[in-house]
């Protein structure tokens, strides 16, 4: 029977009766499978797909751990899937460990768990190891995650952003800076009404549209930074010119509101279940109708273009709305901390 403690106490990280009640009360009815429910020291995984593997990590501190749309637990598989999907890789299994404050209550630890399950099965992967540790009270906040992910690039598939080319487009799989937005307006105490975060994982919606035939060039998830850095890094390794379009560029209405109350730069918003793919100008109308084609690509929008680059121009720029050019540069200040 499921038994979760109603607050942590550091006795819960220790390793002995308390750590083993936590973990087959919590952990393990959420997220049980044959190899995780194993509980060896390592999982032992089945023999990849043909291709090549690819392997990501990453951490999530996420404040308010619980958020519309989403929650911590939700958002570190969303997060570690993307990561692996963005590169080209089928995602396939991941482990996920926990850093646990002194007193954390017993339903956030709950909800996190079970948003990792939920997470894992709209994924289609697996939990296959995870950890737990609990912190003095005041040496953390609440519930931290560190996850990795392994995956396998099929062959033939070559993602990277040296393929882009003068006269791609760039396609956005829906509305940006939902989750930016939704976590800042939360923190601040400002009503969301129906904006929630666009947390989710895009592995399925990557999948249809290369098996639509689309030749995709690069794909990057905008989480951290939002377009403003992905645009810029890419620009930065590709050596190419990124074009925005500004009454392109799809924002939802309450996104923009956030933005005006807070001052927001809302290019620089992030999104944690959104994608940003580059591809052949030729294929760009029927790589768009099969973004929209699945349910989490149905509001995709063309947004930007790829030309070249000389010396001394601007590498990111934005077609405003009254006709005028202004240089994108990435955020130097701190403005969305702890926002994944």
């Amino acid at each position: 029977m499921k038994k979760t403690p109603e607050r942590l106490l550091l006795a819960h990280g220790s390793g002995g009766r308390l750590t083993h009640e936590l973990v087959t009360g919590t952990f393990l009815p959420a997220l049980e499978n044959p190899i995780l429910s194993s509980l060896s020291d390592a999982a032992i995984l089945p023999e990849l797909p043909p291709g090549r593997p690819a392997l990501t990590t990453d951490g999530f501190v996420v404040d308010p751990p619980v958020f519309a749309g989403g929650d911590l637990g939700y958002l570190s598989v969303c997060g570690t899937v993307n990561d692996l999907a963005v590169a080209g890789a089928r995602p396939l299994w991941l482990t996920w460990a926990l850093i646990l404050e002194e007193g954390a209550d017993g339903d956030l630890i709950s909800t996190c768990a079970e948003g990792t399950a939920r997470a894992a099965a709209e994924a289609g992967i697996q939990i296959v190891a995870g950890d737990t540790k609990v912190v003095p009270r005041g040496k953390g906040d609440r519930i931290y995650a560190v996850t990795a992910g392994l995956g396998v690039v099929p062959p033939g598939r070559e993602i990277s952003d040296t393929r882009i080319e003068n006269g791609d487009l760039v396609i956005a799989s829906g509305p940006l800076g939902d989750h930016g937005a939704t976590i800042m307006a939360t923190r601040h105490g400002l009503d969301t009404g129906e904006l929630t975060s666009d947390c989710a994982p895009v592995s399925g919606l990557i999948e249809s549209v290369f098996e639509a035939g689309i030749d995709i060039h690069s794909m990057h998830d905008p989480t951290r930074g939002g377009v403003l850095t992905v645009c810029n890094e890419v620009a930065d390794r590709s050596g190419k010119r990124i074009i925005l379009t500004e009454t392109s560029i799809p924002f939802r209405p309450q996104v923009r509101a956030v933005c005006e109350v807070l001052g927001l730069e809302i290019l620089g918003l992030a999104c944690e279940g959104r994608v940003l793919a580059w591809v052949p100008g030729g294929q760009a109308e029927r790589a768009l109708e099969a973004f929209r084609k699945h349910p989490a690509g149905r509001e995709a929008a063309i947004f930007a273009r790829v030309e070249s680059s000389t010396d001394g121009e601007i590498p990111v720029v934005m077609e405003t709305e009254v006709g005028s050019t202004r240089p994108l540069d990435m955020l130097s200040g701190t403005d969305l901390p702890r926002i994944c």
